[in-house]
This record gives structure tokens, C-alpha cells and sequence, in this order.
């Protein structure tokens, strides 16, 4: 009962989260978060950098990913500190091919690709748990390779999806315009879709589409994965460790497949892009993983000693690096530019 209750308070704060942000975030004031003046041009006019909405709510999606990462594993006494050094290898690989593979692909270095991250994740997350594994072997380190991948994808599919609402803050992976769809997808979306303002969306300035009713794939995307991250949560909590992985990992890269014919941005060349090739192979992979590594009996999981690791005062500091790391990684815009001029209030003259 612990387990259903955690899951559906989770339920209940996604849906109050996503209800807001599918509202507000498609709205010009929603893309800049602030300015830092970085170089004086004249009198009390700077050039500025601009930190974004996009860079917050990414940042945030990952430190919750990364929360409940920890709340399912702790939940099974594994080690914490193997778990973070886990962690902080994959995005050590994960963080510098989220701008490669875009640029590989799509031939811009002003861009990221959650895909083409999340393939390479995939694919190194079995050897890597099974590296740190053997290395922590010696100190009694517990670390099941089976339900860390179930928890690493789990956490993943939560990432991604609340990842979208930076998605729809900055204008970006926008779906198609509802005019140029299938009457039925023009009939479902007429009520709900995007309209992106402002000149600075990618939506406007990439596909000028700026005022344009459009496909919610972002929505969409956000909606299915935390129902996924929702039920994977589940599976695990009942020790269904294998369940969970597969449901997470199919779900998420299927609609991958799926969803790009849906998007209006650009996906690089060919009829099947390459991040649906990525999808393929990370559903591939993972199928190979579990076939080869047979989940083992574990201790069930007690939801209650894994929320009682949040308030570990070492991994709230470790938490909170993450957090700046990825906000200054993803928010500072490269494609934006800001003009900042700084006066007095006459009153005070």
C-alpha cells in the first residue's frame, strides 16, 4: 500500500507540474530567465548573455530523475556512493554526446539531442554498472546489475519527460502545423495544441512557424513518459525489476520511432533519421541485456528507507552540484543575444 501511495503522490504533483506548463510555457515570457552582462559596448548599454527557461527545467527534470534514482535504490540498501559513481560516469559520456550526435546528425553546434545522449546511455549503463561492480567488489558493495538498469531507465524516462517542458519554453522539437496533417491528427489537436510567440522560439526564427497551431508532440512526449516513469516506479517497488527495464526502454524508444514523424523540426537526411536508427538499437541492446542477464531473486524494496536517503546531507550538496552543472550547460544560449542597459530611477536623482 506504501508503494501505491508514494506512486500516486508522484501522480498527483506530475499532473498539477504538467498542467501549469502545457498552459504558460509556449509563451514568449517563458524562454528567458535572466541576462548577466558580460561586455560593455557603450555608455551604459552591455551585451548579455541569456540563461534560459530551457536550461532550468532540464536542470530540474535530471535533479528529479536523479531523486527518485536514488528513492528505488536505496529502497534496496544499495550502495550509494557505487551508485553515484555510476552516475557520474554515464553523464561524464552522456553530457558531451548530447552535443556531438547533434552535430554529427544535424550539422549545427548550436543545438543538443536528448536522443542521441539517452542511445549512448543505453548502451554503455550495463558495462558500467558491471565495471563498478568488480571495482567495489572488495569493500562489499552492493549493487545488483539487474534493478540499477531497471532504476537508471526508470529515472531516464522521468528525466526525458519532464525534460520536454524545456522543449516547449525554448520553442524547440516542435511538431508539425495541424494544416499539413492527417484529418483525423487536425480533428484530435484542433482543441489542443501549441501556439509559440515570440521571435526568439525556435519554432520562429528554424521553422517559421511563430504563431502557427502545431502538433503538442513535446506535450505529448512529456505526458506518455511520466506514465511510464509512473508504472516502471511500480513494477520495481514489486520487485519486477525486469518488467520495469523493458516497459521503460520500449515505451520510451518506440515512441521515439513513432513520434518523429510528428515533429516539423529538423532530424537529419533520409526517410528513417538517425534517431529513430538510435531507437532501434537502444530497444536491441537492452533486449540482449536482459536475455543475458537474468534478474535473480533480490530484497524487496521498502519505500520508506529510500525516501529516508533524501536527507542525506552529502548527497543533497551532490545533488545541488548536478543541478548548476546542468543549468550552465543547457541554459546559456548560444543562439540568443541580449542588449542590457543600466540607469538610475530619476526619483532618486
Amino acid at each position: 500500500m506504501t508503494d501505491i501511495l508514494f506512486v500516486a503522490a508522484l501522480g498527483i504533483v506530475l499532473a498539477l507540474l504538467l498542467s501549469w506548463a502545457f498552459r504558460r510555457l509556449p509563451d514568449e515570457r517563458w524562454q528567458m530567465l535572466a541576462v548577466v552582462p558580460t561586455l560593455k559596448t557603450c555608455d551604459n548599454d552591455w551585451q548579455g548573455t541569456n540563461l534560459t527557461y530551457y536550461g532550468f527545467f532540464i536542470a530540474t527534470s535530471q535533479l528529479l530523475a536523479l531523486a527518485l534514482l536514488v528513492v528505488l535504490l536505496r529502497s534496496m540498501h544499495v550502495s550509494l556512493f557505487a551508485l553515484m559513481l555510476v552516475v557520474l560516469i554515464i553523464l561524464s559520456l552522456c553530457l558531451p554526446a548530447a552535443r556531438l550526435v547533434a552535430r554529427l546528425v544535424e550539422k549545427k553546434r548550436h543545438t543538443f539531442t536528448i536522443g542521441g545522449a539517452s542511445c549512448i546511455g543505453m548502451l554503455i549503463a550495463p558495462w558500467t554498472v558491471i565495471s563498478v561492480q568488480h571495482l567495489l567488489l572488495d569493500q562489499g558493495a552492493f549493487l545488483p546489475t539487474m534493478p540499477v538498469l531497471a532504476a537508471l531507465s526508470i529515472a531516464y524516462t522521468l528525466g526525458e519527460g519532464l525534460g520536454r517542458l524545456g522543449c516547449i519554453s525554448f520553442g524547440c522539437c516542435y511538431g508539425k502545423p495541424l494544416e499539413e496533417c492527417h484529418p483525423l491528427v487536425k480533428r484530435l489537436f484542433r482543441r489542443y495544441h501549441f501556439v509559440f510567440h515570440g521571435e526568439t522560439k525556435k519554432a520562429a526564427y528554424e521553422g517559421r512557424l511563430g504563431g502557427e497551431q502545431l502538433v503538442p508532440i513535446q506535450a505529448i512526449t512529456c505526458v506518455i513518459y511520466c506514465l511510464g516513469a509512473l508504472a516502471g516506479s511500480l513494477l520495481f517497488l514489486h520487485g519486477h525489476f525486469t518488467a520495469a527495464l523493458l516497459l521503460t526502454v520500449v515505451l520510451t524508444q518506440l515512441w521515439r520511432i513513432l513520434s518523429e514523424t510528428l515533429r516539423a523540426d529538423f532530424r537529419g537526411f533520409g526517410r528513417v533519421t538517425a534517431y529513430q536508427k538510435m531507437g532501434m538499437v537502444s530497444v536491441a541492446a537492452m533486449l540482449l541485456v536482459t536475455s543475458l542477464l537474468p534478474a535473480s531473486d533480490y530484497i524487496d524494496p521498502e519505500i520508506a528507507v529510500g525516501l529516508a536517503a533524501l536527507w542525506d546531507p552529502s548527497l543533497i550538496l551532490a545533488m545541488q552540484m548536478l543541478w548548476l552543472v546542468f543549468f550552465l550547460y543547457f541554459g546559456r544560449s548560444t543562439v540568443t543575444t541580449a542588449t542590457v542597459t543600466f540607469g538610475l530611477v530619476r526619483k532618486h536623482i
